[in-house]
């Protein structure tokens, strides 16, 4: 693995039992990158950060962070290469019975045995840095959709990640939110030194903020490129996504026999 890669997947396929999810999958990582992987909903991104993060096993091929194996990590090994890992999950998942302060300290206190004063230091930090060290004492039902999203971002980097990892990051946010969460994933990952992934179909905001896009549809990388690449693609299926056309490779009409031979066939009234 080159020195250069904080991730690679090489030809890896998953399945669940016999219905195939990704199959022949190759990408890279760089360190000190943003990586969009885009789709449609259904087409494998989510199971890529899974095999990722190590909550699955590919069914064949070979998944490395850091020049580790992920599934051939032990349960102890797993838990150490996770701890450099930060996810933010799609709508945030935040805590719903705990503070906005215990939802960033969580981990923490989960894999630290800092002294309370430094975690309550290291809390208002982050929180200082998505611009929310005033809503510390808040309920997360007292947030919007945006500040919740920010406080999810601040658990993600709590513990100064190496890869940092957004499941769909923009989806229900107001333009205005969209704008703060991309220019704080750039900003971050700068911060940070990390690399960051993004799996996302909402276009246009990811193009603004990332260096290099995989585009997967049924379980396959169909294309790739920079920003630029993608969005002059003459590829039909990333052409269709990019500028979000009602109709081509994925179909406006679901499957069905000609219509004027249903109408021939319909009894008459």
């Amino acid at each position: 693995m080159s020195a250069e890669q904080l991730v690679e997947v090489d030809d890896v396929s998953f399945a669940y039992e016999r219905r195939p999810i990704l199959t022949g999958v190759s990408l890279k990582i760089p360190r000190g990158k943003v990586i969009a992987i885009m789709g449609a909903s259904g087409c494998g991104k989510t199971t890529l950060l899974r095999l990722i993060s190590g909550q699955v096993r590919p069914t064949r091929g070979t998944v490395r962070v850091d020049g580790q194996v992920v599934h051939e990590l032990d349960r102890e090994g797993l838990y150490r290469l996770r701890r450099r890992m930060g996810m933010l999950f799609q709508f945030g998942a935040l805590f719903t019975d705990m503070s906005v302060f215990d939802n960033v300290a969580f981990q923490i206190r989960e894999h630290t045995d800092l002294p309370a004063e430094l975690v309550r230091d290291l809390v208002m930090m982050k929180l200082h840095a998505v611009g929310l060290r005033g809503s510390h004492a808040f309920m997360p039902s007292e947030l919007s959709g945006g500040m919740a999203r920010r406080v999810a971002l601040a658990r993600a980097i709590a513990l100064d990640p190496m890869l940092i990892m957004y499941d769909e990051p923009f989806t229900g946010l107001d333009p205005i939110s969209m704008g703060v969460i991309g220019q704080l994933v750039r900003a971050l990952n700068a911060a940070l030194g990390a690399s960051s992934i993004i799996v996302t179909h909402d276009v246009q905001e990811a193009l603004q903020l990332v260096d290099y896009v995989y585009f997967v549809s049924e379980g396959r990388i169909v294309a790739e490129g920079t920003a630029d690449e993608v969005r002059a693609s003459r590829h039909p299926y990333v052409h269709q996504f990019v500028w979000a056309e009602p109709d081509g490779p994925v179909p406006f009409d679901y499957p069905a026999a000609a219509f004027r031979d249903e109408l021939l066939r319909a009894p008459h009234v």
